[in-house]
């Protein structure tokens, strides 16, 4: 299972949300570079970077700290928030992220989002499902459809996707756990979906227990900036 730090950006900073709200943030470092560079030093290999300006604003906005890391780093990124159209697409490959992830759009546009699939691979585009409620969450958790997850996943697991990201907003960022019940679901029902488990991540336990259901990753974020789960013990569970 692959351990993927999480980098939150707002005005070019790292920061942490709590539950998608933006008037609940944490600044944790002005220079998302080195918290990047902090990773790698500690043999984690992926990234999962949010530009969350972007995420308010409807377009790809903080891309020059995308292309920042990516040519200053050697992690594998993949990168959302605000990709609603083949312009935003295209920015966030040629800044250098490796996959990017696509949830409102694949809400209100599944005719683009399916389009990106064709066209890029189901390797390079993830299905982001956020889930507040059990309906799916977008437009940065600021709006809430009425897609059932199950429904939502079902429907595009269908067409081809492959990976999907999946946050339970109601854990997010308050560290008191994730969502093992709900994840156990969906690999219970999609064994084929490469599904990386997001929001409340907090200790070494769930994170073996994600482990254990077969996710294929971990997110995890406001824990390593609160030091509820150190790099050190994140590089002794990396894979080599």
């Amino acid at each position: 299972m692959h351990l993927i730090p999480a980098i939150d950006i707002i005005d070019g900073k790292c920061v942490r949300l709590t539950q998608g709200d933006y008037a609940q943030q944490s600044v944790y470092n002005e220079d998302p570079l080195e918290v990047a560079k902090s990773f790698e030093a500690h043999g984690l290999q992926r990234l999962h970077l949010v530009d969350l300006d972007g995420a308010r604003a409807g377009r790809i906005v903080n891309y020059k700290v995308l292309e920042r890391l990516a040519t200053r780093t050697g992690l594998w990124i993949d990168f959302g928030g605000g990709i609603k159209s083949d312009d935003g697409l295209r920015i966030a490959f040629e800044c250098g992220a490796r996959q990017v992830t696509g949830g409102t759009v694949a809400v209100k546009n599944p005719d683009l989002f399916l389009g990106w699939l064709e066209k890029y691979g189901n390797d390079r585009i993830i299905l982001g499902a956020d889930v507040k409620d059990g309906k799916i969450a977008i437009s940065g958790w600021q709006e809430q459809s009425e897609l059932e997850l199950f429904d939502f996943l079902e429907g595009y697991t269908a067409k081809g996707v492959q990976y999907s990201i999946c946050t339970d907003v109601s854990k997010d960022g308050l560290l008191e756990g994730t969502a093992l019940e709900l994840y156990a679901q969906i690999r219970e029902r999609f064994p084929d979906l490469k599904l990386i488990a997001s929001g409340g991540v907090t200790g070494l336990e769930e994170i073996e227990k994600l482990r254990e259901i077969g996710c294929f990753g971990a997110i995890i974020g406001k824990a390593i900036y609160e030091g509820k789960i150190s790099l050190k013990e994140l590089e002794r569970l990396a894979p080599g």
